[in-house]
């Protein structure tokens, strides 16, 4: 099964509106949004969700205050700051708790307890061209790489049902450890850039990561006509280190518009120089496969 992710160093490089873009080219397609932090790919694909499952991201303190002193020894071996006195009494401050339980083993009342994690959510769905699955990590809690893999999991397992032989990652940005889940086992990634200074260097640092896990690189330069010298340049140095190079887009008002509509480019101007190149680029990385 070829699952082919869609990267970036950073947000607002036009990765998701990329995926987007690829997602609406076939009527039947299989999408996962890995970028559980702020997944961006349903608001433009406007899903119905079927499924809608709770996960599970570890556990956080809780205080049972008809038990508590008020002592202020919990606050005092917290290394996370999650805990701070009054002189009223004490409080966890939920987002920074990171759930190591060493509050409730030093508590001489038996005052502190551990619950579950439990607002973050995955769902499966469908949109207008296919099946897509994507997740919601709930602010405050963690594993946010766990969650992406039972997203790739859940999207591997339809992908079984329904016979589909691709699916489609919007990846997270950067190069932690949701980027570190989504890429593991992958075979290509579309790297999306920008023909900046930074851009060229949030490119180099994604190529580093992929390539330690031996996963194919496959750039594309976004909005290369802003700055076609520092394309240029990209191109050149893609080219010198033996990296494929599927193609440059063009800075294109009208694909915000499409967005504020909940439509990828394709959708609300398919015959637009940019729907023409992203076709392009898209036939591009099938042939690499």
């Amino acid at each position: 099964m070829n699952e082919i992710a869609v990267l970036s160093e950073k947000g607002g490089t036009g990765k998701s509106s990329l995926t987007a873009a690829f997602a609406t080219l076939q009527e039947r397609m299989l999408v996962a949004d890995c970028d559980v932090d702020a997944a961006n790919l349903p608001i433009i694909l406007q899903p119905a969700n079927y499924k809608e499952e709770i996960f599970i991201s570890g556990k956080k303190a809780v205080i049972d205050y008809s038990k508590c002193s008020n002592c202020g020894l919990c606050a005092t071996y917290c290394r996370f700051d999650a805990i701070k006195t009054t002189s009223d009494n004490v409080q966890i401050l939920e987002a920074s708790c990171d759930g190591c339980r060493l509050c409730e083993r030093v508590c001489p009342s038996g005052a502190i307890s551990m619950i579950e994690n439990d607002k973050s959510r995955w769902f499966a769905g469908t949109y207008r061209n296919g099946y897509i699955v994507h997740a919601r990590l709930a602010p405050g809690e963690d594993n946010s790489g766990k969650l992406v893999n039972v997203v790739r999991e859940q999207a591997k397992k339809i992908a079984t049902d329904i016979g589909f032989d691709k699916i489609l990652i919007d990846g997270p940005p950067g190069t932690g450890c949701p980027v570190i889940s989504t890429v593991t086992g992958i075979k290509t990634a579309i790297l999306v850039t920008e023909p900046t200074r930074s851009g060229f260097h949030d490119l180099q640092r994604i190529l580093e990561l992929i390539q330690g896990f031996r996963v194919k690189p496959l750039v594309v330069i976004n909005k290369y006509d802003l700055n076609p010298e520092m394309a240029d340049r990209i191109k050149t140095w893609c080219e010198n280190s033996s990296i494929d190079m599927v193609g440059k887009i063009p800075f294109d008002p009208e694909i915000v518009d499409a967005m504020v509509n909940c439509q990828s480019i394709i959708e609300w101007n398919p015959y637009s120089e940019t729907s023409k190149t992203i076709k392009s680029i898209w036939k591009e990385i099938i042939t690499r496969l």
